[in-house]
């Protein structure tokens, strides 16, 4: 009697990136070389949510059987094919619960969360998989770690924008928006320059400024402002001011961090919290914007670049680590492994406990990389560095 072939399961949770289609397409091909059958799960953790094991109309619409004609051509876009979600199954909300799983002491107008990884682990176990790949940030593999600890095998790969995932010196999606970033601030300078105006350019990063500070240092903007360090705003008018009347051009530039705050104030914020706590952010830029047109006179192009940043296909840099953590991740399933997250540290390839992630929080090197007193990147030493700096 033949052995039964084995299951991979694989979603994608979190803000999209540029990547995430290319390493779907190489954990697919590898997995049909292997001999194995891959299930997408659609939706992130909301489709093992949601999905319904007494209905069967529940399977077409969470979970897609995945080939090589399915991903011939999924790695030549962005985003993901899967589709994604913020949804966190251990703690699901009373208008986030499904129908099917209100029982009949469910109270709709109570408050409070709902703890649902039973049924998670009962809809992989029906789908017959026997190991899975999650592809996140730290809040979706947050939610992995915990099926490990419930006994899963799991496999996760990092990716985020920001570059914020504890344990790895490379989340998928950064190059790319880094890059974008770039291009963008300097087609900005067309616009400041013929104005002679400030340019305030809002990027994504919620608790870390890699993004604004790399994107600053890249592009050498005249001012950066990061999440880690609350900024004085009369300062920083006096600053960019100065900057202005220094340029023949007659324009400023600063970049600032979503997740950036005043001294003395909070992070600019608004909505419900999401099933991890967050809620959105977005709008500092426009408080900046105001606070440094009043102080200086000086007319604002404020430009809030969100999802221009993740938005299209991945540049080589993602497509190379995307294709590789996809082939490390199946080289771990092929070699019974699991509770391991793919990284990149030291610049070499490697896998660590995916328990990792919860131990710390990655954040920018304010004294070797930002002189805070100058609102400015400051990178000196870069001996012994990795690639993006931390």
């Amino acid at each position: 009697m033949s052995e039964r072939q084995k299951t991979v399961g694989v979603l994608t949770g979190g803000g999209d990136v540029p990547g995430l289609n290319p390493a779907l397409k190489t954990l697919v091909n590898r997995a049909v070389d292997n001999g194995y059958q891959v299930l997408g799960i659609r939706r992130g953790w909301g489709g093992l949510l949601n999905y319904n094991r007494d209905d069967p109309q529940s399977l077409d619409k969470f979970i897609m059987p995945l080939d090589r004609q399915a991903v011939r051509t999924v790695d030549r876009t962005g985003g993901t094919f899967l589709h994604t979600s913020r949804t966190n199954p251990a703690k699901v909300g009373n208008s986030e619960t499904p129908d099917f799983l209100r029982g009949p002491d469910f109270d709709a107008a109570g408050q409070g969360t709902h703890d649902f990884t039973p049924h998670v682990l009962a809809n992989l176990e029906h789908l017959g998989i026997d190991a899975l790949i999650p592809i996140g940030g730290d809040d979706t593999l947050s939610y992995a770690e915990r099926l490990h600890r419930e006994g899963f095998p799991v496999v996760a790969i990092p990716k985020t924008m920001d570059n914020d995932v504890f344990g790895t010196d490379y989340c998928i999606g950064f190059s790319t928006a880094v890059t974008r970033s770039v291009n963008f601030i300097h087609s900005l300078r067309t616009s400041a320059g013929s104005h002679e105006r400030i340019a305030v350019i809002e990027l994504f990063g919620r608790n870390s400024g890699e993004t604004s500070l790399i994107s600053a240092y890249l592009s050498s903007v005249d001012r950066a402002l990061i999440s880690e360090v609350p900024f004085d705003i009369e300062k920083l008018a006096l600053l960019l001011q100065e900057d202005k009347k220094g340029n023949r051009s007659n324009y400023a530039m600063v970049t600032i961090s979503e997740g950036a705050s005043m001294i003395g104030g909070q992070i600019v914020e608004y909505g419900q919290e999401d099933a991890y706590g967050h809620k959105k952010l977005g709008g500092i830029g426009v408080v900046v914007s105001e606070a440094i047109k009043r102080l200086t006179g000086s007319h604002i192009i404020y430009q809030q670049l969100s999802y221009l940043m993740r938005s299209g296909a991945p540049d080589s840099l993602d497509l190379m680590v995307a294709f590789n953590y996809a082939n490390m991740a199946m080289d771990l399933i092929a070699e019974g492994m699991s509770g391991r997250m793919v990284s990149l540290q030291g610049g070499t390839y490697r896998h660590i406990p995916i328990s990792s992630i919860i131990q710390g929080q990655k954040r920018v090197d304010v004294a070797e990389l930002y002189d805070s007193d100058e609102y400015r990147p400051r990178v000196r030493h870069v001996l012994g560095k990795p690639m993006f700096l931390y």
